[in-house]
């Protein structure tokens, strides 16, 4: 195996090149509801090719652990994925550049409680990785019949250790 990919805290800035951060830290951009909600807008690029549309799906993933062996990433060059988590545990989130067509070193990230986010279109990233039951997602993506997933498995498979 290669060196170990350490964890990082999701932060708005350093995942942006891969995708946005969904959460509600901060203010709120507006309260509606009569003064008893606060609204956070706009906070995903959702991006969706010809085609398709967006869908509103449920997955449910088994729970892995760290350390966590990553030996395949995958994209979607048709549309932007959104993963919001149904409860409020912690997920591992792991992206990679594209360099010239193949993903680049990885990254990963580990959420904070109720965060979720959304890949931006043809973004590396691996598969929903949840580190805790019961590894339910609301997610938000294309739906349409044209081809929408590239695969790529690692010659050597990393592995991603905790560093929080």
């Amino acid at each position: 195996m290669t060196e170990p990919i350490l964890t990082e805290k999701l932060t708005p800035t350093a995942f942006a090149p891969f995708g946005d951060v969904l959460d509600a830290s901060g203010d709120p951009d507006r309260i509606i509801n009569q003064g008893l909600c606060g609204r956070y807008h706009d906070r995903a690029r959702l991006d969706f090719g010809p085609g398709g549309r967006a869908g509103v799906s449920i997955f449910k993933a088994e729970p892995r652990a760290l350390p966590y062996r990553l030996d395949m990433v995958e994209r979607h060059p048709e549309g932007s994925q959104a993963f919001i988590p149904m409860s409020m545990d912690p997920f591992l989130v792991i992206v990679a550049e594209d360099e010239d067509g193949v993903p680049g070193r990885p990254r990963a990230f580990l959420t904070a409680p109720g965060q979720g986010i959304n890949l931006h279109r043809n973004t590396w990233h691996g598969v929903l990785t949840p580190l805790n039951a019961p590894g339910l997602f609301a997610v938000i993506d294309r739906i349409g019949d044209t081809p929408n997933l590239q695969e790529h498995w690692f010659p050597t498979p990393f592995l991603v250790a905790s560093n929080i």
